[in-house]
């Protein structure tokens, strides 16, 4: 994914959250899986910047790691927006989980 400006981050996670949608269909899970996904998704950022850390990396290699943990970080934002959105339709149908 191409890589916007900081006003457009939103705008970023957003378009990732299309593709999500796109791919995925829409998801409605039950909380503990949201927070699986999530974790799984995170997880996948704090092992980009470990790498990017590692002895003997090479500059280009860093900014290749760090460049795959910012594309994850959007996706988090977007598996959070996901789950918010399930969140928003159960307390609207009935107020409650």
């Amino acid at each position: 994914m191409k890589k916007l400006t900081n006003g457009n981050i939103l705008i970023e996670v957003s378009h990732e959250r299309d593709r999500q949608r796109k791919k995925f269909g829409t998801q409605r899970h039950d909380f503990p899986v949201w927070m699986t996904v999530l974790g799984e998704e995170f997880g996948e950022v704090c092992q980009a910047i470990l790498r990017s850390r590692e002895d003997g990396v090479l500059p280009a290699q860093k900014s290749v790691l760090l460049g795959h943990a910012r594309n994850e970080l959007v996706q988090v934002a977007a598996v959070a927006v996901a789950a918010i959105e399930h969140l928003d339709e159960l307390t609207q149908k009935d107020g409650s989980l």
